[in-house]
């Protein structure tokens, strides 16, 4: 896979991509990230990327030019299957949407700066936009950070034992359920005898019931969903 990020501030987006799995994936060139600084493409001397708004009001909005200029640079050289906006008036990303695109061989996240950006990138530029949450943050470099974590563990050979993504919360619309490591006991706390029996068939049964108690406590809405499907 192959994931291109147009950012106006590059540096928040070092870190993230430098350590742990997302850098394993890297070095296994299971995934090819790229990170594209939006001041190159402005045609500005001072390199600026944004402008007042029309029609007055507080706060810059990025400009429509430096942003087409660098999605045309980059489409020349790939096909992407999907030109990704963070937006906090996105479609909400959930565990869904991650698996759809983890199946996707190009992707190009744009991470939004300011007050916004020109409307026009997203009415033709934009063939997805998506939301981390109801909230808002100062750009997209951080929302884009986690859809490539979330993306990027499910590629087949990223993570070390390729059932464990399978198992997470959200997979199958319920959360997961406990689990616990060595010791078996500790400062008078006990693992459930079930996890030590070796009957992994009775553990199944056990961890299948804790995941849909869990859910019905913490997420009741995700557990509906969960019934609708049975």
């Amino acid at each position: 896979m192959r994931i291109d990020i147009i950012t106006a501030i590059p540096s928040l987006l070092v870190s993230p991509f430098n350590d742990s799995i997302v850098k394993r994936a890297q070095e296994k060139k299971l995934v090819e990230i790229n990170i594209h600084n939006l001041r190159d493409f402005s045609t500005h001397k001072q390199k600026s990327i944004d402008d007042y708004a029309f029609g007055g009001g507080a706060g810059m909005v990025l400009s429509i030019e430096p942003i087409y200029n660098c999605i045309q640079y980059l489409q020349k050289k790939v096909s992407y299957d999907e030109i990704i906006f963070m937006t906090p008036d996105g479609d909400q990303l959930n565990q869904n949407s991650t698996n759809q695109l983890s199946l996707k061989k190009n992707i190009l996240i744009l991470c939004g700066h300011y007050k916004g950006i020109d409307q026009r990138v997203r009415d033709y530029l934009i063939t997805k936009e998506i939301t981390i949450g109801d909230y808002v943050l100062s750009g997209g470099e951080l929302p884009a950070a986690v859809l490539c974590d979330a993306i990027i563990r499910l590629i087949p050979g990223v993570l070390n034992n390729e059932t464990s993504a399978l198992t997470d919360s959200f997979q199958d619309d319920l959360l997961a359920p406990p689990v616990y490591t060595r010791p078996s006991i500790f400062n008078g706390w006990e693992v459930p005898k079930i996890l030590t029996s070796g009957d992994f068939k009775a553990i199944e049964k056990w961890r299948e019931k804790k995941a849909i108690e869990n859910t019905q406590n913490k997420r009741p809405l995700l557990g509906d969903q969960q019934k609708e499907k049975n």
